[in-house]
């Protein structure tokens, strides 16, 4: 028997959910296919549990080097597994609150492994057995999964992904994470506050490939006062997995000099892979390089009516990109002309300090014959960043010829949060002087940012211009 809908939905991640909360608004009937829970890597295994390790581990940090402690903070210790059942408990609360709202819009949750049967039909595998769901419309949202390499799969004990390293019952004495990008050097940042002796490698000359080199030469140096051996340009060659330990052998690209280390786990951060396959029972889309979903602007598939968002297409694989191209995707198969603009979609870091960008990169903009002026604050002219003893750190903003705000780079505690009024003077084409000649509170971080927008134009206040 042929169940119908108006949208069907695979993959119940940051993308899925939210297409089929906005697909309910639009007064549509909409069923969401999820073989896990709802939320997907990001809100289970991702973003949010991450970031709750993070907040912790930030708060002994933080005890430990407070110079005005009466007494010794050396003995200062999380309770760890209490703190691994704040991270489940957290998490719980999100993915309920989730489900609740697609309870509330009236979305049909189906638990099972989905595939496109034909242009209009999705076949599911569920406890119940097999049904089949008629949608005039279907959004793909099946996300990614971490990359491995050729000699080096996870195992889940030695050599983990980032779901394991979130979840590990004790404190490993060392760990090796392959991979400078975000998810590398958040856990990264997280065992190494507990103690761990972290080894960072990267094949790439620097950490955060494609960031701004300037800022992220900056976070590299700030990370490896902190205790991260981070490593650059070496290519990892082989690696010998026993039990209870990981020997990874390769070279550094530099001077072709051998290395080896071993640790007790080793984090595979090196990039992800695309769900892409079985989405379907026989071949139907058009798959790019490394497997990812084609879609034009309005993220319709080579199908029409079959629409794709998220990491599966590609890009910057941030769950707030997916929560973009989940409205994008919906309005479209419900009738309505929207199309995906990446010009300002912002990014963060949340090591401490935390590192933010939006727009483009120097390099970038010099590669489009853009000729960029940069406007730079470090924090050490910050008078909120003297109270916080903060003063590593800088905001960079960069202006064209005509003014027009183009990018900006933020190392700061709390750049996350900064990044905002720079996302949308990037995207709504705004000039410096719109940014340096707002009030900014004081005493802030924030006005870091319009003073950097006037050092661009030559007029900061609180520097030498």
């Amino acid at each position: 028997m042929e169940i119908k809908k108006d949208i069907a939905i695979i993959g119940g991640g940051p993308g899925g959910y939210l297409a089929a909360l906005r697909g309910t608004q639009l007064k549509r009937s909409v069923v969401l296919f999820e073989m896990d829970r709802v939320g997907g890597t990001c809100m289970n295994y991702g973003c949010i549990p991450t970031k709750y390790l993070l907040h912790q581990t930030k708060a002994l940090k933080e005890i430990r080097e407070n110079r005005n402690l009466a007494g010794s903070a050396a003995g200062a210790a999380l309770d760890w597994p209490s703190v691994q059942a704040g991270r489940v408990s957290v998490v719980d609360r999100l993915v309920k609150g989730v489900e609740f709202l697609l309870e509330k819009g009236g979305v049909e949750i189906v638990k099972g492994r989905a595939v496109l049967k034909n242009e209009n039909q999705v076949t599911v595998e569920t406890a119940d057995g097999v049904k089949v769901y008629a949608a005039s419309r279907i959004i793909l949202a099946a996300g990614s999964r971490t990359a491995s390499l050729p000699f080096l799969e996870p195992n889940g004990a030695e050599v983990v992904t980032s779901q394991e390293a979130l979840e590990f019952p004790s404190v490993p004495k060392s760990l090796v994470v392959i991979g400078a990008g975000a998810i590398g050097l958040e856990i990264g940042s997280i065992y190494r506050r507990l103690g761990t002796d972290v080894t960072v490698l990267e094949i790439l000359p620097g950490v955060m490939p494609g960031s701004d080199r300037e800022s992220a030469t900056r976070l590299e140096r700030i990370l490896k006062k902190q205790g991260l051996n981070v490593l650059t340009q070496v290519r990892i060659e082989n690696a010998l997995v026993e039990q209870g330990s990981v020997t990874v052998k390769g070279a550094c690209l530099k001077n072709n000099v051998p290395f080896e280390y071993a640790a007790e786990r080793v984090l595979l951060a090196a990039g992800r892979r695309p769900n892409s396959e079985g989405l379907s029972a026989s071949p139907m889309f058009t798959l790019g390089r490394d497997g990812y979903v084609q879609v034009n602007s309005r993220l319709e598939t080579n199908i029409p009516g079959i629409y794709a968002v998220g990491d599966l297409i590609g890009g910057k694989l941030l769950a707030h990109k997916a929560y973009h191209d989940a409205v994008v995707a919906v309005e479209n198969a419900c009738g309505m002309e929207r199309t995906v603009d990446y010009a300002a979609l912002p990014m963060a870091v949340f090591t401490d300090p935390e590192f933010a960008s939006v727009g483009l990169t120097q390099e970038e903009a010099q590669e489009r014959g853009i000729k960029v002026r940069s406007g730079i604050f470090p924090l050490q002219a910050s008078g909120r960043a003297l109270t916080m003893d903060a003063l590593d750190g800088l905001v960079k903003v960069l202006a064209d010829e005509s003014d027009r705000v183009v990018g900006a780079h933020i190392i700061a505690p709390g750049a996350s949060e900064m990044i905002a009024e720079l996302t949308l003077a990037v995207a709504k084409k705004m000039k410096v002087q719109d940014i340096g000649s707002l009030i900014h509170i004081h005493p802030t971080l924030s006005e870091a940012v319009g003073e950097a927008a006037l050092k661009a134009k030559g007029e900061a206040l609180h520097l030498i211009n």
